[in-house]
């Protein structure tokens, strides 16, 4: 049902990145390099979606399964042959892109004014992660791709998106260090770099 819509994985696509781009503004060529991953990943997967669905192609020449390919792209519904696995997916995957997005819409907002201010943002999201913007992002890659509609393109995307931001929030924190010193080393110590703190105790490096 989804198989030979161009025109409208074109739409999402452009839809898709321009909120990238909007929330995660890249200020260097080094950034750029991190975005042009994620742009090739929303490319790959929106096209895989909505265009040709490459993965159930892939498995069933490959692996000898009996899918029905003229009828959908979706790799729960062809491996269950049924509907209601596409339908589970599809609410569990856009529930997890939901709180990356919010992640990342907050994340934002707070970093804009902190960074107009000149000051250090450890307030609201930031006292419970470090990096909420790309924690956000991993959460948006992994809801769509990994758990809503799953392809070999995005499982593969999913991880080099995660060690790209991964080395690109390590750098950043190296020029917050320099910048704030001590400041920012307290800040490390207590807050966990992706994976939100919601109890007590010492915070774990993710």
């Amino acid at each position: 049902m989804h198989v030979g819509m161009w025109g409208l994985a074109v739409i999402v696509i452009v839809a898709v990145s321009w909120l990238m781009y909007r929330y995660l503004a890249p200020d260097n060529w080094k950034e750029w390099t991190r975005v042009g991953v994620l742009q090739a990943f929303i490319i790959a997967f929106y096209a895989e979606m909505y265009g040709f669905p490459l993965t159930i192609y892939f498995l069933a020449r490959f692996f000898g399964l009996d899918l029905a390919v003229t009828q959908g792209g979706n790799l729960w519904e062809q491996l269950f042959g049924t509907p209601v696995a596409h339908l589970v997916a599809m609410v569990l995957g856009y529930t997890i892109v939901f709180i990356g997005a919010t992640l990342v819409a907050d994340g934002w907002r707070k970093i804009y004014h902190a960074r107009r201010a000149g000051k250090l943002m450890t307030e609201g999201v930031y006292a419970r992660v470090r990096h909420p913007q790309y924690t956000g992002l991993f959460l948006i890659v992994f809801g769509e791709g990994v758990v809503h509609w799953p392809t070999v393109v995005s499982g593969f995307a999913f991880l080099v998106i995660i060690s790209a931001y991964t080395l690109l929030a390590r750098k950043e924190e190296q020029q917050m260090l320099d910048k704030f010193g001590d400041e920012y080393r307290a800040y490390q110590q207590r807050t966990p770099m992706f994976i939100p703190r919601f109890g007590g105790g010492h915070p774990e490096e993710l």
